[in-house]
C-alpha cells in the first residue's frame, strides 16, 4: 500500500552552506525550545519528541546545501508541527482515533507562508515560548518522580542529551536509561502532572527541586562520582546553560540568579583543578589559570543578588566563591569573611556537609584541633570526603598514623580516578612520615560543594 509522501519543510531563503557544527550548536540551543512548544500543541510529550526528531533529521538533510535559515527555530517547529500532524493523520487512518482531537487542533491554523510568521500567528508570542520552557523544567522536576529520574528526563527534553549519553553520565547501561526515561514520560500522563508553572504561592517550594536537579548536574559534572574521568566538562556546560535559561526565564528570583552564580565561580577554577590527570587542590592551584571571564559573570551577580537582600543558600555559597575568585593566591583568601558566610549560610540551611565545609575555613583561623573536633561530631563515615577532610587536620596535628588511617578509609569511599590517585599519593606519604610538615588543603574539597 502507497505511503504518504512526506510532507515538506517550510520555505527558507538561501544562505551559506551550514557545517556540521552549525546544525549541533541550532540543536543545542533550540531542542528544549521546540519539544515544549510541540508538548504545548501536541499534549503529548513522546509525540512532540518524535516530532522536534524528524524535524532536526530533514534539517542535516537540507541545511548543509541551502544553509541556516533566518530564523532556525521557526523553521524546526514549523517542521516538527508538519510531521506531526502527518503522523497523526497516518495513525488515525489506521483505527487510532485516541489522537485526533490534538490532530484537529494542531491543523486549524493555516499554514502561513514564512517560519518566522508561523511562530507568530500559530505558536505565539517569545513570551510564551518561554512559559512553554518553564512548564517543561517544572514537569520534569515534579516532586512525583525521584531525582535522579528528574535529572535524566530534564537532560533529556530540555538539554536534548541522548539517552546514551545521559545513561553514561549517570552509570548505567542505555536499556536501563530508556526504561526510566519511558516510565517517567508515562508516570507524568497517567498521574496527569499538570504542565505548568506553579503558582506563586507554590513556588518557593517547587523552584528548590529545579535548581537542585541543576545543581546536581553541575557536580556530577564537576566531580564524577563514577570510576572514569574525575571532570565530565560537557555535564558542566549543560548545566550552565539550564541554570542561565533558568534565569532568564525567572528574572526575579536571587537562588536562580544564585546557582547560575555559584556554578560559573566554580567552572571558572576548572582548568586548574587536574594537571596530567592528577587532582590540584584548591590551596595549590594557580589563580592566574582562573577564568577571569567567568569570575567577572559569576562576581557581577553576586552582586545582583545582594541588592535583592533575600539571601539563599545558592546566593551565599555564590558568595563564598566569589570571596575565593577575588584572592591573588591563596594566601591572599580572607578566611574570616569565608566563616562569616558559612556561619549565615549554616543559620539557613543547617547541616553535616555545609558544617564539615565550615570546618575547613575553621581551621583556617583557629586551627586543626578545633576543626577536628567539629569534623568528628558530624557523623559523616560513608562520605569520603569527610575521611580526606579528618586526615588532613590529623596530618596538621602531627599525627600521622591515624592520617593514614582516614586516608585508608576515604580511599575505600572515593570514586573517580584523580581523587583515589591522590589520595593513594597521601597514603603513601602518611606510611613513610609520621607527620607531613607544611602540608594542608583538603583532597577534592570545594567550599561550595554543599
Amino acid at each position: 500500500m502507497a505511503c504518504d509522501p512526506e510532507p515538506e519543510p517550510p520555505p527558507e531563503s538561501a544562505g551559506t552552506p551550514a557545517a556540521e557544527e552549525d546544525i549541533a550548536r541550532v540543536f543545542q540551543r533550540e531542542y528544549g525550545r521546540a519539544v515544549a512548544v510541540l508538548n504545548r500543541v501536541l499534549g503529548d510529550l513522546d509525540a512532540a519528541e518524535d516530532a522536534v526528531q524528524d524535524a532536526f533529521t530533514t534539517a542535516v538533510r537540507h541545511w548543509p546545501a541551502a544553509g541556516i535559515p533566518p530564523s532556525p527555530a521557526g523553521w524546526i517547529i514549523t517542521t516538527a508541527r508538519n510531521r506531526a500532524v502527518d503522523r497523526m493523520r497516518r495513525e488515525a487512518g489506521r483505527g487510532k482515533k485516541q489522537r485526533e482531537a490534538a490532530l484537529l487542533q494542531a491543523s486549524r491554523s493555516p499554514a502561513p507562508p514564512t517560519p518566522e510568521e508561523q511562530v507568530i500567528a500559530e505558536l505565539s508570542t517569545e513570551d510564551t515560548v518561554d512559559d512553554d520552557r518553564l512548564r517543561l523544567i517544572f514537569t520534569c522536576c515534579h516532586p512525583a518522580l525521584a531525582t535522579n529520574v528528574q535529572a535524566a528526563l530534564t537532560l533529556r527534553l530540555l538539554g536534548g542529551l541522548t539517552t546514551a549519553e545521559i545513561a553514561r553520565a549517570f552509570l548505567v547501561p542505555e536499556t536501563t536509561m530508556a526504561q526510566r526515561l519511558v516510565r517517567a514520560k508515562a508516570k507524568i500522563r497517567d498521574a496527569r502532572i499538570p504542565y505548568r508553572v506553579p503558582q506563586r504561592a507554590e513556588l518557593p517550594a517547587r523552584l528548590q527541586p529545579v535548581l537542585a536537579v541543576v545543581y546536581l548536574i553541575f557536580n556530577e559534572g564537576y566531580s564524577s562520582s563514577s570510576a572514569g574521568p574525575s571532570i565530565r566538562a560537557d555535564l558542566c556546560r549543560e548545566a550552565i546553560r539550564l541554570g542561565r535559561l533558568l534565569a532568564a526565564l525567572m528574572p526575579d528570583e536571587p537562588e536562580a540568579a544564585g546557582l547560575l552564580a555559584l556554578m560559573l565561580l566554580t567552572e571558572s577554577r576548572r582548568q586548574a583543578r587536574e594537571t596530567g590527570g592528577r587532582l590540584v587542590l584548591l590551596a595549590d592551584q594557580d589563580h592566574g589559570c582562573w577564568d577571569r571571564a567567568l569570575i567577572a559573570e559569576g562576581q557581577a551577580l553576586v552582586r545582583q543578588c545582594q541588592r535583592w537582600n533575600q539571601p539563599g543558600p545558592y546566593q551565599l555559597q555564590a558568595a563564598i566563591n566569589a570571596v575565593h575568585s577575588d584572592a591573588s593566591d591563596a594566601g591572599a583568601t580572607d578566611w574570616r569573611q569565608i566563616l562569616r558566610l558559612y556561619d549565615q549560610l549554616i543559620a539557613l540551611a543547617p547541616g553535616p556537609i555545609v558544617a564539615l565545609n565550615r570546618a575547613v575555613a575553621v581551621a583556617e583561623l583557629e586551627g586543626p584541633a578545633a576543626a577536628l573536633g567539629i569534623a568528628d561530631a558530624l557523623g559523616l563515615d560513608g562520605y569520603y570526603l569527610f575521611h580526606a577532610v579528618r586526615a588532613d587536620f590529623l596530618l596538621r596535628l602531627g599525627r600521622g598514623a591515624e592520617a593514614a588511617g582516614a586516608y585508608s578509609s576515604a580511599l575505600r569511599l572515593a570514586g573517580n580516578a584523580a581523587d583515589r590517585s591522590f589520595l593513594e599519593s597521601r597514603l603513601r606519604d602518611c606510611r613513610v612520615r609520621a607527620t607531613v610538615p607544611g602540608e594542608g588543603g583538603i583532597p577534592g574539597v570545594n567550599e561550595d560543594a554543599v
